[in-house]
C-alpha cells in the first residue's frame, strides 16, 4: 500500500534534532512533505535541515524551547509567515527524568510536565485555531507504552505520558467538526540515542532489561525480542497522517513488539 495525502503538507515537527523525532522529519521529507523542524538544539537543527535542503527538501528549522511559550508563539507564527498554513502537527519531542518515587524532585516532575504535556497543549491550541479556520489538519503525538503500565522510578514520564494521551483524545473530540484528526503513536523501547547510550554503560553479563524484562523491577520483556528502529515509529506516524488513515481519530497506536502485553 503507497500512503498517500502527505507530500506537500506543511508539516511541524518537534524534538526534531535527534531520536524519533529526526526520524519522523526525515521520514516526512522522503514522502515529499513541506517540513518544519523545531527543537531546542539549535546546532544539530541547522545541521540536519542543511543537509535536507542540499538534497532537495522543502525544510524550515526554527530553534524553540518547548518550555517558553512565546517560543512556541513564535513557531506557529513563523510556519504561517513562511508557508501560510498548518496542514499536520508531530508532537514529538520529551523528556526523562527517572527516580524512585520518594526521591524524585518536584522541579523533575515539573519538567516531565512542562515538555511531555503542557507544550503538547500549549502548541497543539495554537496549531489547532489555523487549523479550524482551515477547516482540516492532522496531530499525532507521540506518548509512549508507559502510559499504559506503571514502571518503577518511572513515575513522573509515566503520569506525563497518559496525561498526553488521553489530552489528544479531548482535542480529537472537540475538534473533529472542523475536519481535523487527532491520534497518539505509544512507542515501547526503540533505539534511540537515549536508550544507545544506557546500554553502554552495560556491563558482561548484565541483562539488557530493555528487551528481556525485569522480575525486579516488574519491567516486562518484549515478545518480539528486539528494540523498535526509529523508522517503524516514523512508518506509524505517517500512516496516521495519509490519507489511507483518514477515519481513523481518537486512538492510540502502540508500537511496542508487544511489550505492553497488549493493554
Amino acid at each position: 500500500m503507497q500512503l498517500t495525502g502527505i507530500e506537500a503538507k506543511v508539516t511541524i515537527v518537534t524534538g526534531a534534532a535527534q531520536g524519533i523525532g529526526e526520524g519522523i522529519g526525515r521520514a516526512l521529507v522522503a514522502s515529499g512533505a513541506r517540513v518544519v523542524l523545531a527543537d531546542r538544539n539549535k546546532e544539530a537543527l541547522e545541521a540536519i535541515s542543511k543537509e535536507l535542503r542540499a538534497a532537495g527538501a522543502d525544510v524550515l528549522a526554527v530553534p524553540t524551547d518547548l518550555t517558553n511559550d512565546a517560543e512556541i508563539q513564535a513557531l506557529v507564527e513563523r510556519t504561517i509567515e513562511v508557508y501560510g498554513r498548518i496542514d499536520a502537527l508531530v508532537n514529538g519531542a520529551g523528556v526523562f527524568k527517572g527516580a524512585p518515587i520518594l526521591d524524585l524532585s518536584v522541579s523533575d516532575y515539573d519538567l516531565v510536565f512542562a515538555v511531555n504535556t503542557r507544550a503538547v497543549f500549549v502548541l497543539t491550541q495554537l496549531v489547532a485555531r489555523q487549523m479550524a479556520q482551515q477547516k482540516s489538519g492532522n496531530i499525532v503525538t507521540i506518548a509512549s507504552n508507559a502510559a499504559l503500565i506503571p514502571r518503577v522510578q518511572q513515575s513522573a514520564y509515566c503520569a506525563s505520558k497518559a496525561a498526553v494521551s488521553h489530552l489528544m483524545r479531548c482535542f480529537g473530540l472537540e475538534l473533529a467538526q472542523y475536519g481535523i484528526r487527532c491520534n497518539s503513536v505509544l512507542p515501547g523501547a526503540a533505539d534511540t540515542p537515549m536508550v544507545q547510550q544506557l546500554r553502554a554503560t552495560m556491563k558482561p553479563g548484565d541483562v539488557d532489561e530493555a528487551v528481556q524484562g525485569s522480575l525486579e523491577k516488574f519491567r516486562n520483556a518484549i515478545p518480539l525480542g528486539r528494540l523498535a528502529s526509529v523508522e517503524q515509529i516514523a512508518n506509524s506516524v505517517l500512516f496516521l497522517l495519509s490519507d489511507q488513515a483518514s477515519h481513523i481519530t481518537l486512538q492510540d497506536i502502540v508500537v511496542d513488539g508487544g511489550g505492553a502485553l497488549g493493554v
